[in-house]
């Protein structure tokens, strides 16, 4: 008697394509780390034969004329992707320090100066929220934040605090040269974004949505930066004494924190 024979035997199993798409999720974040990226494009187009079912059926006129309106997405390099990993973790740990730098000057400029009590809050508030919004991003798209933390914690705490003991000129003074460094980044970064998307607005390419909320997001935390410095000037911040010392080594302090960040 013979074995009966396997009907499945000297056969490829077929998968479904809607089992792989299930399994493979396109990765469309402009952040996304490069090994996603990579591994699902191998799932996407790992084969390079089209059966009979999945040839498409040509298109009909409406649909052609739709199609080629399209536009090409916009598609970061790895440059790209890498310069704005160090923007976002520099970003993060500049509104960490900013938070620490007000909080620390806080009470002992409103003690001496009650009047300044609505402006220190409405600077922290506004320094608060920039932080929570990089901490946001850094988690969503999985940037590392610099190793330097623990550092700039202590740091931001003591210059806020040091400043504010030396008058409110010198805490105005400590504002007037943070500000201006983080202003004068957050404005490197928007130039550069910008650059970017006028490439893609001359190719006929379309920028992804994120980038562009970024690129807003940039702007408006640059301006309330920018408008922070005003509110120290205005609050006699050249008064400090000794004011040119003071500001340049805190401006000097705070380019070696940038740069630390990028690369820690």
């Amino acid at each position: 008697m013979h074995a009966a024979t396997n009907p499945l035997r000297g056969r490829s199993l077929r998968v479904p394509r809607a089992v792989l798409s299930a399994q493979t999720p396109l990765y469309l974040d402009f952040l996304a780390p490069i090994t996603l990226r990579h591994s699902s494009r191998r799932c996407f187009f790992f084969s390079a034969k089209a059966s009979s079912k999945d040839t498409p059926e040509p298109l009909k006129p409406a649909e052609t004329k739709q199609s080629s309106s399209i536009k090409p997405r916009y598609v970061l390099s790895r440059a790209q992707r890498e310069y704005l990993d160090r923007a976002l973790r520099v970003n993060q740990a500049g509104e960490l320090a900013a938070t620490l730098i007000y909080a620390a000057q806080k009470t002992p400029i409103v003690r001496s100066h009650p009047h300044l009590r609505p402006l220190m809050k409405h600077m922290y508030d506004q320094e608060a929220v920039h932080f929570a919004n990089f901490n946001h991003l850094l988690a969503k798209h999985q940037v590392r934040p610099t190793a330097m933390y623990p550092i700039w914690e202590v740091a931001a705490t003591f210059l806020g605090w040091s400043t504010a003991v030396m008058g409110r000129e010198a805490a105005m003074a400590c504002t007037e040269a943070v500000e201006t460094e983080i202003g004068t980044h957050y404005n490197e970064q928007v130039t550069t974004i910008t650059g970017w998307m006028k490439e893609a607005e001359q190719r006929g390419e379309e920028v992804d949505e994120e980038l562009t909320d970024l690129l807003a997001l940039l702007r408006k935390t640059r301006d309330e930066e920018l408008e922070h410095l005003d509110h120290a000037v205005e609050n006699d911040s050249k008064e400090a004494k000794p004011y040119d010392p003071l500001v340049n080594i805190i401006r000097t302090g705070c380019r070696a924190a940038i740069n630390i960040s990028e690369r820690v």
